[in-house]
């Protein structure tokens, strides 16, 4: 079994927001992959006085460990708890009911002998590859949709109607994209931070399948790589708009 990571802020030697994670557990039949990619925060910071950085790492850290410790929840069960375990950790000093208290898209996997089960929420991608070496792009494309029809985003956060993302409303995990897959069906996966997806998403230089093609023969890095000089060749976002000149990427390659 091959299992890579590769992270790297949007500016080296800044705060990287994304967090990674995997677990083997004891007995070599199952594992987990977390990924989270934390919202950049307002200057009030939501109302919270911790970094997003914490919240990353206090959610993905509770998040990987329910998901191997507790094999009787589903991944969605999983998240709802690891968001109350969060937010409790930090309602008493922290307005949580701020619209942008920190919070991160997800995406998490687990699998065992016989299955696959995958959960997306936000603008985070999982990638399967079947056993015929096709891609699939498993995607919570709600944003994506409001954005596409020229809506404007910002007061449809963690609203009906509009997008959501994971923050102190532990309800929100009902919300995600969630499946499971055959086991024998899947060959390798990967899980990217909407940063280290921008060759295929933003720039269009690349399609899921040569992303992936990426990923197995050179690595997470060589894919982040890739898209850092995709943004060096555009800086000011000229040529293509965005909010973010460069950004935090995150990718992990799982291959069976």
């Amino acid at each position: 079994m091959r299992v890579e990571t590769a992270t790297e802020p949007a500016t080296p030697g800044a705060p990287n927001e994304d967090f990674v994670s995997v677990a083997l557990p004891a007995g070599g039949q199952g594992g987990a992959v977390v990924v989270l990619d934390g919202v950049t925060p307002p200057p009030d910071n939501g109302g919270c006085v911790h970094s997003v950085p914490w919240f990353t790492a206090r959610l993905g850290g509770a998040l990987i460990e329910l998901s191997v410790s507790r094999p009787d929840l589903t991944l969605a069960g999983c998240l709802s708890a690891a968001i109350a375990r969060t937010a409790d950790a930090h309602r008493d000093t922290c307005d949580l009911s701020h619209p942008l208290t920190p919070q991160a898209t997800v995406v998490a996997v687990r699998w065992t002998a016989q299955t696959v089960e995958h959960l997306v929420l936000s603008d985070s991608v999982l990638l399967l590859e079947g056993a015929d070496g096709t891609v699939t792009p498993v995607l919570d494309d709600r944003l994506d949709r409001l954005r596409a029809a020229g809506t404007r985003v910002a007061p449809l956060r963690n609203l009906e109607g509009g997008f959501f993302t994971a923050a102190a409303d532990p309800a929100v995990a009902a919300r995600a994209v969630t499946g499971r897959t055959g086991r024998p069906a899947v060959r390798a996966l990967a899980a990217l931070t909407d940063g280290a997806a921008r060759s295929v998403e933003l720039f269009r230089a690349d399609d899921w399948p040569t992303a992936f093609a990426l990923l197995r023969k050179e690595g997470p890095a060589a894919l982040i790589t890739r898209v850092r000089s995709l943004e060096a060749a555009d800086p000011m976002g000229t040529a293509v708009p965005r909010g973010k000149p460069y950004d935090d990427a995150t990718a992990v390659l799982v291959e069976w």
